[in-house]
């Protein structure tokens, strides 16, 4: 059977109590839980499918999109399933998240597109895809000839642009020809934070200083608390 498409949404904190199967608590909410509108439309496919009643909705993480999940979604047989993974009845429609997936997916909503005119489901994820660290493994040094002039590029050129929104750029290290900096104050977690760093301050850097060839972003934007831009 061909599904609907799936994409990744916005995060969301909505939770509701359902019906779980013996294997789990009953008053506890599911790893995904499905909003009543999208249940319906699922219902309604799975029941134009042959033996409708011994299906079941089986959810799996199959790997990472960008920053979000890649998720496959479709029918799967309820007396195949793997012993530990994560079954809810809702609705009468059983819910499966593979046991590979529990724990990057606990909390998610599925649900259907915010827009009117979307089609297919969206999965809402609180949880994203572990990032490679881009330091791991590196042989920085904050001394030198290449250190010095893209510290003082950052001292009297850069930071005074990027006062007026509380912010500032860092050096964090040169490895070679390549440079790590992270951005800091109302830079960290802003909404035009990266794109400030990749077209701005990248390209002064790459224009500036002879020698560098690559500029590397090491910012946790994730973990920016008070952004100038929302």
């Amino acid at each position: 059977m061909s599904e609907p498409a799936l994409h990744d949404d916005t995060p969301t904190d909505t939770t509701a109590d359902v019906t779980t199967d013996a294997s789990t608590d009953a008053s506890a909410s599911p790893v995904l839980r499905v909003t009543d509108e999208a249940l319906d439309r699922i219902i309604e496919i799975r029941d134009g499918e042959p033996e409708p009643q011994s299906m079941c909705l089986r959810v799996a993480i199959v790997g990472a999109n960008g920053a979000d999940f890649a998720y496959d979604l479709g029918w799967a047989d309820i007396g195949e399933l793997d012993v530990d993974d994560d079954v809810s009845v809702q609705a009468g429609l059983s819910v499966v998240v593979t046991a590979d997936s529990i724990d990057r997916m606990r909390g998610s909503v599925l649900d259907l597109p915010t827009d009117p005119a979307g089609s297919g489901f969206v999965i809402r994820n609180p949880n994203r895809p572990e990032r490679p660290n881009p330091m791991e493994g590196r042989n920085l040094t904050l001394t030198g000839e290449l250190a010095d002039a893209v510290q003082e590029l950052l001292l009297e050129r850069i930071n005074p642009q990027l006062a007026d929104h509380g912010g500032y750029a860092a050096l964090v290290g040169v490895e070679g020809s390549t440079v790590f900096v992270s951005m800091g104050g109302g830079c960290q977690g802003c909404a035009m934070s990266a794109m400030t760093l990749r077209e701005g301050i990248t390209a002064q850097i790459l224009e500036s200083v002879p020698g560098v060839d690559e500029v590397i972003d090491v910012t946790d934007h994730d973990a920016g608390a008070m952004p100038y831009y929302t």
